[in-house]
Formats: C-alpha cells, sequence, structure tokens
C-alpha cells in the first residue's frame, strides 16, 4: 500500500471517470493507494478543498499559499493559524519561494514566507516547503526563522546533494516526485540514493509532473507507485520496503491523520 505525500486533488483531470471524484477515489483504492495528502495553494480555494475531502478519513489537508500566488488572500500568522485548528490539517503549505515564474522586488514572497513559518511554529504544525531557483534564500530564511523548530519536508525535490544535505540538517525531509523517473534527472537520482531511510517521502503532485512512463499524461496520486518503484532500484531494496518505510516516514512527519 501507497500513501501520495503531496497531490492537489481538487485540480484533478477527473473526466475519465465521468466527472466523479468518488469513483476516482474508488480507482485510487483499488490501486494500492491508502492515504493522502491534499495541499492547498490559495486561500480561495481552500474551503471547497476541504469539502471535497471531507468524506474520507484516509485523506489529510494542509492551508498555505504557494509562492506564486497572486491575485489572492494574502495569509497572516493568525488567518494560517485559525484554519489550521482543524485534525484533518497535517501542515502548513505549500509555501516558499520561486523565482522561476516571479520577477522583480520578491520581498513580498519573502514575508508570505515567513509568516508561515511562523504560523507553523505558533502551532506546531511541520512546513510543506516549494523551492524553485531560489535554494540560496529558502535555506536562509529557514535558518533566521529557526524553522527547524518545527521541520517539515522539501516537496517536489530538484536540487543536489548539498542542498539536500543543509534542508537535511534543518530538520526537513526530502520528497521525491514523478521527476526522479526522468532520464537526466542524474543528480536528483544520486540524492535519492543518499537520503537516509528515515527521511525520504514519495509524491505526486498531482495533476502536474507525470513520471515515467507516463510523461506527458494527466497525473494521478496511483502513478505514485512509479516514484516508489524508481526509489527502490536506486536504492537496491524491494518496492515493498520503499512503500513500508515511505510510509513511517509520513506518520513520523504529519502525524498519523
Amino acid at each position: 500500500m501507497f500513501i501520495d505525500s503531496h497531490a492537489h486533488l481538487d485540480r484533478l483531470d477527473l473526466k475519465p471517470f465521468g466527472g466523479d471524484f468518488s469513483r476516482f477515489m474508488e480507482e485510487a483504492g483499488a490501486q494500492g493507494v491508502e492515504r493522502m495528502l491534499c495541499v492547498s495553494i490559495n486561500l480561495e480555494d481552500y474551503p471547497a478543498m476541504r469539502r471535497l475531502i471531507e468524506p474520507y478519513p484516509h485523506v489529510s489537508v494542509s492551508v498555505g499559499v504557494h509562492p506564486n500566488e497572486t491575485d489572492t488572500e494574502e495569509p497572516d500568522l493568525w488567518r494560517l493559524a485559525e484554519l489550521a485548528d482543524d485534525d484533518r490539517v497535517v501542515a502548513i503549505g505549500e509555501t516558499g519561494l520561486d523565482y522561476f515564474r516571479s520577477e522583480g522586488d520578491l520581498t513580498w514572497q519573502h514575508e508570505r514566507f515567513r509568516n508561515h513559518i511562523r504560523a507553523a511554529k505558533h502551532t506546531g504544525k511541520p512546513l510543506i516547503i516549494h523551492t524553485r531557483d531560489s535554494r540560496a534564500d529558502t535555506l536562509r530564511i529557514l535558518e533566521e526563522e529557526d524553522a527547524g523548530e518545527v521541520g517539515g519536508v522539501f516537496h517536489c525535490f530538484t536540487e543536489d546533494w548539498e542542498t539536500a544535505r543543509r534542508a537535511l540538517d534543518l530538520n526537513f525531509s526530502i520528497s521525491f516526485s514523478g521527476i526522479v523517473t526522468f532520464r537526466t534527472a542524474e543528480t536528483l537520482q544520486d540524492v535519492a540514493r543518499r537520503v537516509p531511510d528515515d527521511r525520504f517521502l514519495i509524491e505526486t503532485d498531482s495533476p502536474y509532473l507525470a513520471p515515467v512512463p507516463l510523461r506527458g499524461k494527466p497525473n494521478y496520486p496511483y502513478h505514485v507507485r512509479h516514484v516508489a518503484g524508481m526509489i527502490a532500484e536506486l536504492r537496491g531494496v524491494s518496492l515493498a520496503e520503499v512503500a513500508d518505510r515511505s510510509m513511517r516516514n509520513y506518520d513520523e512527519l504529519f502525524g498519523n491523520g
């Protein structure tokens, strides 16, 4: 059985399921996905996302605003803390920095990131970190805000071992998405070999980033099997061992929700 530690269930392409979310959930269970974490990217869509997963106790949620979201409610510590006061909310995020799609003065991204870190520390819930073309500032702000107090995960990790080592030292785990299956991902595959057994997670980031052999197609949480398979191959262990270890690591980080 698998856990998908990062998916955007409210954004899935449901056409293959006749637009019926419950049919998708049945298929996910049939394909061995035992639990999922549905990750927030803005506050406007959060209430509908929270209602969507309500009937499914094996699905948890996060609350946060993605660094690329612009025309959106700007979250402060107290707003995030209010929403996080919910047993189904297991994390704050996704949050972080993204310099790939944003230009100019990005002080607003830094302040948004700091608000999320402070909310995580206030609530005692771990962080889900997004970083793209911004690793130095991401690590610096995490250090300045003592984010290691709550820790969390660098989701959809794409950096090198040095960045991974620094993240691990800051009390963050490393999560691998379908990118680790790409032929050109040698640097990332090296990280996947070296991360300690108790510090890695697997995810799809669905509906984005479908793994090999499904690149270019809509992604779904049950495709996490392909990510687990690549991790198993790289680490020289069985698929079952990766599935079991990633589940235990998830529970250690986010609780058994």
